[in-house]
């Protein structure tokens, strides 16, 4: 089979890769061309356009890059009528998703959505248009079921692919990893400042003006494969902060702590049972805009399945070296640390165990016989 799969940043590379490396046990012979990174590039197939190249952060950075959207939009449609794929599968990315699934539809293409547009979260309007142009929806996180279930739309909850990404990687020897990356005996605080430039600017030199307050531990970056450490290098003026790229599972599962943009890491870092503090600041206008349509108590994963405040979520203002200092003590204290553990594993049980991707290709490749 022919499957045109469409991702637009990090977490949804990781996601499709492994999706693909499933869908290629079900189905041998099958043909993938894609929107996506290295990591699906890696399973093979022809990709069509780099997330780097479309990664835009809030609402005034996606008006600014209108035209440059549209131009993708219309080359992507080109493209799928070019290939004609027995299936398109979208992975998240929504405002550029749906706005191909609808006209997909209308040219009687197969649809299907793995990890759902977060309609959840703002503009549940869409939810009728979803219905209608999506033949079926993969969900990965279980109140997301009950979200669609109030709309009388049946979706398929999978479990979270996270699971597998993470049991499925090669375990990290710490003595070794210490010593190929100049590591002391230190304990380690991990910085994942995000993937995109915009998001890196705004949140490391907040992250980093901690430094000198701990001197008994060392800071780490976490750099995203998108990223050249030359970037990263006009933030960092302390000889306690060591940069490590494209590593940030191999780095968590040494840490004692992080501070973490929030976004799919702050699952990821849940994951690994390293207690973190949440962080996020955008533009101005993104943040005035968001705050008026988002319809949420949480912004972090982690809080949003488990429905309680597990991690504290410094946003916009609130994120400031005085209160990141004062949750970074908080999660370094031992009391602290025991509840983040006892919350991380019972977060673990509602994900709904390893075989996300595996059930996700099972079920998108019986619906194409």
């Amino acid at each position: 089979m022919k499957y045109y799969i469409i991702a637009g940043e990090a977490s949804g590379d990781l996601h499709g890769s492994n999706l693909m490396k499933a869908l290629h046990k079900e189905d041998v012979n099958a043909d993938f061309r894609f929107w996506g990174g290295d990591l699906m590039q890696a399973v093979g197939g022809t990709l069509v356009k780099h997330y780097k190249e479309r990664a835009f952060m809030g609402f005034a950075e996606v008006i600014m890059n209108l035209s440059k959207i549209f131009k993708d939009i219309s080359f992507c449609k080109t493209d799928i009528q070019n290939y004609q794929p027995d299936v398109i599968i979208f992975i998240d990315n929504s405002g550029f998703n749906l706005r191909i699934a609808k006209w997909a539809k209308q040219q009687n293409f197969k649809t299907n959505y793995y990890i759902s547009p977060q309609v959840w979260a703002s503009r549940a309007g869409r939810v009728k248009a979803i219905k209608h142009d999506i033949d079926a929806m993969y969900v990965i996180l279980p109140f997301v079921k009950d979200f669609y279930k109030t709309y009388d739309y049946d979706v398929t909850f999978v479990g979270h692919p996270l699971i597998d990404a993470i049991a499925g990687r090669t375990q990290v020897d710490e003595y070794t990893f210490r010593a190929e990356h100049e590591l002391s005996e230190k304990p380690i605080i991990a910085l994942l400042p995000g993937s995109r430039k915009q998001e890196i600017s705004k949140m490391l030199s907040v992250m980093l003006s901690l430094v000198n307050d701990y001197p008994n531990y060392q800071f780490v970056i976490a750099g995203a494969p998108s990223q050249e450490y030359s970037f990263y290098k006009q933030f960092i003026k302390n000889s306690n902060v060591h940069f490590i790229s494209n590593k940030t599972y191999d780095l968590l599962s040494v840490s004692t702590a992080a501070l973490v943009t929030s976004g799919t890491a702050t699952l990821e870092t849940a994951l690994f049972k390293v207690p973190q503090v949440v962080c996020y600041k955008g533009s101005w206008i993104s943040y005035q805009i968001g705050k008026r349509i988002v319809n949420l108590k949480f912004i972090s994963l982690v809080n949003l399945i488990m429905n309680k405040e597990v991690v504290t979520e410094l946003i916009q203002d609130d994120f400031n070296s005085k209160n990141l200092k004062k949750e970074l003590d908080k999660i370094l204290d031992e009391y602290q640390r025991t509840k983040f553990f006892m919350n991380y594993y019972e977060l673990e049980k509602k994900l709904g165990g390893k075989g996300a991707s595996k059930k996700t290709a099972e079920l998108i490749f019986k619906s194409l016989q």
